[in-house]
């Protein structure tokens, strides 16, 4: 394949709107009191949250934008598509197991942790030395990505006992949703012809 479909466009593009929508829109929603810098975007569709399904639909539409785009990249070596593709399902897992209404879930945290694992060290995974990449997957932008990307996870995780903890995941879910659409973007309009190692 030469370039990306259109359709790898929209749902890379989508996953922003997904998962931006459902925290701005699932917040606002919320009783007084609700705090975006310090309370995580699960909560907001935690069984017992006010109008949880918007941040619920958030997530799976989350999910299953990556694994579309995943599919359609491909100009990118199986394991980019591959760690993409397991980063949506684990994003959709995260979806489905709700955090309770008090307290957390073992199945959530741990599919949230693999999600942005994959996630984060897939830039990485896309990477080429081939000359005719654009420079979204050529070896530095790449690396920096998933560099960033990890960056932010262990922000993530100083967080969790005290601090902007809703702040890191933000911020870290949405570079996370942000950089696959950055290589469609580059693979389909900056070069063509697919890439090899």
């Amino acid at each position: 394949m030469s370039r990306p479909p259109l359709w790898a466009l929209v749902s890379s593009f989508a996953a922003m709107v997904f998962l931006v929508g459902g925290w701005l829109i699932g917040a606002a929603g919320q009783p007084p009191g609700y705090d975006p810098i310090h309370e995580t975007i699960s909560a907001l569709a935690r069984h017992g949250a006010a109008h949880r399904w918007v941040m619920t639909v958030g997530l799976a539409g989350l999910g299953a934008a990556h694994i579309v785009t995943a599919c359609g990249l491909a100009a990118l070596r199986p394991p980019g598509r591959v760690v993409l593709a397991a980063g949506g399902v684990a994003t959709l897992g995260v979806s489905v197991f709700a955090q309770p209404p008090h307290g957390s879930s073992a199945v959530h945290i741990a599919l949230a942790t693999i999600g942005f694992v994959l996630l984060a060290v897939w830039p990485a995974t896309t990477a080429t030395r081939d000359a005719r990449a654009p420079a979204a997957i050529r070896p530095t932008a790449a690396v920096l990505a998933t560099v960033g990307s990890i960056g932010l996870l262990a922000w993530v995780g100083a967080t969790q006992r005290s601090g902007p903890l809703g702040l890191s995941e933000r911020l870290l879910t949405f570079e996370q949703a942000f950089w696959p659409f950055v290589v469609v973007v580059a693979l389909r309009y900056r070069r063509t012809g697919t890439i090899t190692t």
